[in-house]
């Protein structure tokens, strides 16, 4: 008893799907477009009425981190918080303060972190000591392992694999030719 029930294949379904597909495909490139170039055309930054002041303020906020971005100075981030931070020492750069007091500023409210280079402190010293100490160790412990391995004896050849490789150095090889005078074949 055959109990296939046998229907037919309606032609325009998969042409409808395909282009019902693409529709939605092309809305939804059309959409990140139109959201990446909202993101891109995003407000300039606050430039400081004097270029000396903005040079000044550029070239100071590239050796402090981002607090957000943490990977990123906070001359270069586009987070809401360092454009405040920058504002800030825009700020205090346009009331008399020098480098060092802007510096002790942000460190006071900071912390360390904030700056990229932090001072060599019982507290940082982790920081600076750190990579050379993973260094020496990784070092000290490749050399003990090489030299545990060098002390380690080889193991002494089976005497049936001894005797196999002694009947192949007996034997010259097929395509051995003559030997000059005076030189002998090894046994």
């Amino acid at each position: 008893m055959n109990l296939e029930i046998p229907c037919k294949p309606r032609p325009t379904a998969g042409r409808n799907a395909l282009a019902g597909g693409l529709r939605h495909a092309c809305r939804g490139v059309a959409l990140a477009l139109a959201i990446a170039a909202r993101a891109g055309a995003g407000e300039a930054p606050a430039a400081a009425p004097d270029p000396a002041l903005q040079a000044q303020v550029q070239a100071f906020t590239r050796d402090l981190r981002c607090l957000v971005c943490q990977n990123e100075s906070l001359a270069d981030s586009r987070a809401p918080l360092a454009q405040d931070l920058r504002d800030e020492v825009r700020r205090l750069f346009a009331s008399g303060r020098n480098e060092a007091q802007v510096r002790q500023f942000l460190v006071s409210r900071y912390g360390d972190y904030v700056l990229y280079r932090p001072p060599l402190q019982a507290r940082t010293a982790l920081l600076w000591l750190g990579p050379g100490l993973l260094l020496a160790g990784a070092m000290g412990g490749l050399l003990w392992r090489l030299r545990r391995h060098a002390r380690a004896p080889e193991p002494p050849l089976p005497a049936s694999a001894a005797a196999a490789a002694r009947a192949l150095l007996a034997t010259p090889p097929p395509h051995a030719g003559p030997l000059p005078p005076g030189e002998e074949r090894a046994p």
